[in-house]
């Protein structure tokens, strides 16, 4: 299949896939008249590159995981372990960061809604002590 064939089934853009073979991730077979065609293996392929996309993984993260799935090994199985287990390390601090990032937001707006509690109490008052 070509090109606008793969991303129509996958739901991946045309520059997304050219990116994707680019980085590695993916591979085609060129025409002569150097149209890419792909077979139906990349449709579960691309599926696969996108939800590490959206797991957080890099490019380059994901191409070291790749062997693992195109040629299971002992080797490849341990190494892709290891690099999993990095990314999964580096998300926990990401979310860690984002739950204080999340905190001190909160924080703000408490002192927010005091600010304003206590203007809100200030105007009523000064209202009050004018209309008598």
């Amino acid at each position: 299949m070509r090109i606008g064939e793969l991303a129509a089934q996958t739901g991946a853009s045309i520059r997304s896939l050219r990116y994707y073979e680019e980085q590695g991730l993916l591979t085609s077979i060129r025409s002569a008249g150097g149209q890419r065609h792909y077979t139906d293996d990349q449709i579960a392929r691309v599926a696969f590159v996108q939800s590490l996309y959206a797991a957080g993984l890099s490019s380059r993260a994901i191409v070291e995981l790749l062997p693992c799935v195109d040629s299971p090994s002992d080797d490849h199985s341990d190494a892709a372990m290891a690099r999993m287990l990095q990314e999964r390390d580096r998300l926990s601090d990401h979310i860690e960061e984002l739950h204080r990032t999340r905190d001190a937001l909160d924080a703000l707006m408490a002192a927010a809604r005091a600010y304003r509690d206590t203007r809100e109490g200030n105007c009523s008052a000064t209202t009050a002590a004018s209309l008598t």
